[in-house]
């Protein structure tokens, strides 16, 4: 199990989420959406993303408490969140009960190349269960994500599914470690 709060250089720190960060993760999680898939995901679904709304839904999550099995990171820079991750139970029907699946890995545009997500992902890989298979979805016409994956050892297992954005139908292909 990795500590609760690890530290990094340059004053990043990794720990686990609690409910009084759901105002962090949901200003990182939009931010990050409308940066990561504009162009991908159509304009108007990105435009319309309400942090309230969304706060709301991680405050609600965070105050229920995830199943213990599925676990919420932050990556922090001083009183500053600029990132996030969560990982558990893999829910693909083809997986078996070893299979986690990373859920989110998000950071503020700002953090991007810093470091924040390349620790937030070797805390993921650290948890018990990283010896067995982990999987994840991404866009497909996210590069910028699929070659972050990739240099972590993931690769596409071939699964591919379609999601619906603001009605937009959008190819996720499904990565796997292990």
């Amino acid at each position: 199990m990795v500590e609760a709060m690890t530290e990094h250089e340059d004053d990043l720190v990794i720990r686990r989420a609690k409910v009084d960060d759901a105002p962090a993760i949901a200003r990182v999680h939009i931010a990050s959406w409308q940066e990561a898939y504009a162009g991908i995901v159509p304009a108007d679904v990105l435009d319309n993303l309400d942090v309230a709304r969304r706060e709301e839904q991680w405050r609600d999550w965070l105050e229920r408490g995830p199943q213990e099995s599925i676990r919420i990171w932050l990556a922090a820079k001083g009183p500053d969140v600029v990132g996030f991750s969560s990982l558990g139970p893999s829910r693909d029907e083809d997986a078996d009960r070893r299979t986690s699946e990373i859920y989110t890995i998000y950071l503020l545009p700002s953090a991007w190349g810093r470091g924040a997500a390349r620790e937030l992902m070797r805390t993921m890989l650290a948890e018990p269960e990283a010896e067995d298979p982990i999987t994840l979805w991404v866009l497909s016409d996210n590069e910028r994500a699929r070659h972050f994956y990739r240099r972590h050892g993931f690769a596409h297992d071939g699964t591919e599914r379609i999601e619906s954005f603001g009605g937009a139908q959008l190819l996720e292909v499904r990565y796997r470690r292990g």
